[in-house]
C-alpha cells in the first residue's frame, strides 16, 4: 500500500532516512533532519511524502513537491528522494511509489514528473531506465550557504 506519511511515521522515517543517508554516504546534521521531517507534516509545505507500506511497516518513501514551469502551462513535480530498505528491494516498492506519483500528479494536472540520480547508481537506474529514458541533461549544484 502506497500512502501519505503520518506523525506516527516519524520513527520508522528516521530508520529509512538513515538508510537513505548511508547508501549516500552522507553525514547530517540531525537538525536539518529534524527542519525536514516537520517541513514533511506541515499541510501548507509544497514537500510531501509518500511511503510505501507492507503488512503495516514503511519499508520505503517517496519525497516530493511541486512547482511552476517555464515550459508548461502548469506545474511539474520533483521527486527529491526515494528510498527503499534494502531488504525489502525486489518487490516492486520503488516501481509503485513511481507509479503512485504519476497518478498523483495526472490527478493534479501537473504537467511532468522528473528526478535525477547518481550515474553510477545502477540499480536505482536499471528501475528508472525501465520507465523512461533518461533526458541527457546534467546538474549543477552550487552550495550558497552551509
Amino acid at each position: 500500500m502506497i500512502r501519505d506519511a503520518t506523525p506516527e511515521d516519524h520513527d520508522a522515517w528516521l530508520e529509512l532516512w538513515q538508510g537513505f543517508l548511508d547508501f549516500y554516504e552522507e553525514d547530517l546534521d540531525p537538525a536539518i533532519t529534524d527542519f525536514a521531517w516537520n517541513r514533511l507534516m506541515d499541510p501548507a509545505s509544497p514537500m510531501q511524502m509518500r511511503l510505501a507500506v507492507v503488512e503495516g511497516v514503511p519499508l520505503g518513501f517517496a519525497i516530493h513537491q511541486h512547482h511552476p514551469s517555464t515550459w508548461v502551462m502548469g506545474d511539474d513535480c520533483y521527486l527529491e528522494d526515494l528510498f527503499v530498505d534494502p531488504k525489502a528491494r525486489g518487490r516492486g516498492l520503488g516501481r509503485a511509489l513511481i507509479e503512485d506519483l504519476m497518478a498523483i500528479a495526472r490527478a493534479k494536472g501537473w504537467h511532468r514528473l522528473y528526478w535525477h540520480t547518481h550515474h553510477d547508481n545502477a540499480t536505482a537506474r536499471r528501475l528508472y531506465d525501465s520507465i523512461v529514458p533518461a533526458d541527457g541533461n546534467i546538474r549543477y549544484r552550487l552550495y550558497l550557504n552551509r
